[in-house]
């Protein structure tokens, strides 16, 4: 069973860096693009960063210039690093990635969530 598990939220000041890790587990064939997202209470879900398997990078507005996304294939992890957090920072990180798995001669592509990791900025 494919499985996507964050860590490394917690809570922080703001101005402080935080590196949240989303490590994929399972009968994993390849992973394409792989991505973190947010929510914060009341809101709707958003993109934070994405990364393809040719290590193209996007980013939301509210992040760019402030936090970097990096995956590392041979160890299906994607990191995202997170630099000058701000209060509005604050929120559920969530990772998510396009993994295809396979079992004998039976394949699956599927779009897959993590649990989420609560990210916490206050002075």
């Amino acid at each position: 069973q494919v499985q996507l598990v964050e860590s490394g939220g917690g809570l922080v000041q703001p101005g402080q860096s935080l590196t949240l890790t989303c490590t994929a587990s399972g009968p994993i064939v390849d992973i394409a693009s792989m991505a973190w997202y947010r929510q914060a209470r009341g809101k709707q879900r958003e993109l934070v960063a994405q990364i393809t398997n040719a290590l193209d990078t996007d980013y939301g507005d509210s992040v760019k210039g402030r936090f970097t996304i990096s995956r590392d294939n041979a160890k299906k992890v994607v990191y995202l690093q997170m630099n000058s957090l701000k209060p509005e920072d604050t929120s559920v990180y969530y990772c998510n990635a396009d993994i295809l798995s396979g079992i004998g001669n039976t394949y699956l592509s599927k779009n897959y969530w993590g649990q989420g990791t609560q990210v916490t900025v206050s002075s």
